[in-house]
């Protein structure tokens, strides 16, 4: 009886361990398969984000280099404007144009009046033809419309202008002065700075150039 019991209680019972352990074995192929599938599942997440591709953004420069397009663009062949020509001054005429000179000499104030009369003696004298007429406020004398002298009257002098070019007229003594392209004159502030002799032949060359040009 004791012998049957010692080998009942040494043989051993695998029939729990053994159950333990096959299933063990069941579930750790299908744990590793379903870890495989996860694994398998999620790869291919991961790549698919990785290839996306990221957007371009556009340069900041780019309205700038349309703009500079733009302007390189070749111009147009415009006909240039015509330019405007300024308007041509015109002055309007004196009422005493191509009046007598005798209220001329009237209103004049001594010693310019004296001045004055003595040169108009001497241009009748040499020139007595000559027309004479108020032009621009004083007297003017030409022949044939051609300006052979003029008289101007101031306020403390008279001048005695002759129409010419420069070198026209004899002048030894330099009294004439002014180096204008069209004539001299003669500055007289008394009767007795008055070159007689001097002014006559002045008068005589302006005379001769003035029929010249007919």
């Amino acid at each position: 009886m004791l012998h049957v019991m010692k080998r009942a209680k040494s043989t051993p019972r695998p029939a729990a361990k053994q159950v333990t352990a096959r299933r063990a074995a069941k579930r750790a192929p299908a744990a590793k398969t379903a870890s495989k599938k996860t694994a398998s599942k999620k790869t291919p997440a991961k790549k698919a984000a990785a290839r996306k591709p990221t957007p371009k953004k556009a340069p900041a420069h780019a309205p700038a280099a349309k703009q500079t397009a733009a302007s390189k663009k070749t111009p147009t062949n415009k006909t240039p404007a015509a330019k405007k020509t300024a308007p041509v001054r015109r002055f309007a005429a004196r009422a005493d144009l191509g009046a007598p000179v005798d209220g001329f000499f009237l209103k004049q104030p001594s010693p310019q009046r004296e001045i004055l009369q003595e040169l108009r003696r001497l241009v009748a004298e040499v020139v007595p033809n000559a027309a004479a007429a108020i032009k621009w406020g004083n007297p003017f004398y030409t022949l044939d419309g051609a300006t052979v002298c003029a008289f101007g009257a101031h306020k403390s002098h008279v001048n005695l202008i002759l129409a010419g070019p420069p070198g026209t007229f004899d002048d030894p003594h330099q009294r004439l002065i002014g180096a204008g392209k069209t004539g001299r004159h003669l500055k007289l502030t008394s009767l007795e700075q008055l070159p007689r002799d001097e002014v006559r032949g002045w008068i005589r060359t302006a005379a001769k150039l003035a029929a010249q040009k007919h």
